[in-house]
């Protein structure tokens, strides 16, 4: 684990404490899929966590876009709503790894593929520590998930990730931890 040589100024933290409030309120009713019923900011809490944790140093404005990465995608936020209350910078990391969800669910997991690389650093990041997450949550508490289903899951994470292992050394080995704990507990191959 990297500890933090400089620490974010007060400001900075008032802005990722306030992203994390607005995040958590947009996904207030909202919970993991899954039998667990874990409430839903726990995910977006988790990817944050793993940023601070991995990388050295993590600006601000990464931080706040981890805690406010699926608002757009999976409330009623709107990109102007989060250019409002977090500025221009915040709300294009947030939009880079947010799916349309007005194409189909099989062009936007191809489009994930094909637009990883084109992403900045700060949402290359995101990305693959939101795909690790995924991976975990549904090992332990997708229950309901067939086990074909979760296998599917990770080759396709897999297949996105590897379109940016060269990101971040420590957040793509937390990615392939997950990976092969999902090859062990799923008893499979890439």
């Amino acid at each position: 684990m990297n500890m933090v040589k400089n620490s974010l100024t007060n400001v900075e933290l008032t802005i990722v404490f306030r992203a994390l409030k607005f995040s958590a309120y947009k996904h207030r009713k909202q919970r993991r899929k899954g039998s667990a019923g874990i409430p839903y900011i726990n995910h977006p809490i988790e990817v944050t966590s793993m940023i601070i944790e991995l990388l050295e140093n993590p600006k601000y404005d990464l931080l706040a876009a981890a805690l406010l990465h699926d608002t757009i995608e999976d409330t009623n936020t709107s990109a102007e709503e989060i250019e409002h209350a977090f500025g221009n910078r915040i709300m294009r990391l947030v939009m880079e790894v947010t799916d349309d969800k007005r194409i189909s669910r099989v062009k936007r997991k191809q489009l994930q593929i094909d637009k990883a690389r084109e992403l900045t650093y700060e949402a290359k990041c995101i990305k693959i520590a939101d795909k690790a997450c995924n991976i975990s949550d549904i090992l332990y508490t997708r229950i309901k998930w067939s086990r074909q289903r979760k296998i599917n899951y990770v080759k396709w994470a897999n297949e996105v990730i590897g379109q940016i292992r060269d990101t971040n050394a420590e957040l793509v080995g937390a990615f392939d931890k997950e990976v092969t704990k999902a090859q062990e507990l799923l008893d499979f191959k890439l």
